[in-house]
C-alpha cells in the first residue's frame, strides 16, 4: 500500500495502473486488465491520452510513500476504533431525551400546520 498515488517501479509500461493498485491495495494483473479493457471499449485514443497524461504528471514513488504493514494494520484499526467511537458516544438515555425532543418538535409543527381555528382567523383577516 502507498500513502497516495504515484507511479510504482513495479511498471508495466509507466508504472500508472500498478500505482493505482497499490494505492487502492488492489490485485495489481486484475487491475491493469480492467484498466486495458476500459481504454480498449471506450475508444483508444482518449484511454491513452489520459493514461499518458497521467504517466506525466503522476510522481515516481518513493520509500516515504509506501505504508509498512504494521503502519496498515493500525490505521484500520484507528479507523474501526473511529467509526466504533461515534455510534457508542450517546447513551440510551440521551437517545431517549432526543427522540422525545424530536417527537415533540413535531407534534408541534403539526398542530400549527393543521390548526382549524388559526386557519379561519387567517381566512377573517385576508377577507376570504
Amino acid at each position: 500500500m502507498t500513502r497516495r498515488w504515484t507511479r510504482s517501479p513495479n511498471r508495466e509500461i509507466f508504472g500508472v495502473v500498478a500505482g493505482f493498485a497499490e494505492w487502492k491495495d488492489l490485485p495489481i494483473k486484475e487491475t491493469r486488465l480492467i484498466v486495458f479493457l476500459i481504454i480498449l471499449f471506450t475508444s483508444v485514443f482518449p484511454g491513452l491520452v489520459i493514461y499518458l497524461l497521467l504517466a506525466i504528471y503522476l510522481p515516481l514513488q518513493t520509500e516515504d510513500d509506501v505504508i509498512t504493514s504494521y503502519e496498515a494494520r493500525s490505521f484500520s484499526q484507528r479507523k474501526r476504533n473511529y467509526k466504533d467511537a461515534k455510534w457508542s458516544e450517546k447513551s440510551t438515555e440521551d437517545l431517549k431525551k432526543e427522540y422525545e425532543e424530536l417527537k415533540k418538535k413535531v407534534e408541534d409543527m403539526e398542530s400549527e400546520m393543521f390548526d382549524k381555528e388559526k386557519d379561519w382567523d387567517e381566512r377573517f383577516k385576508d377577507g376570504r
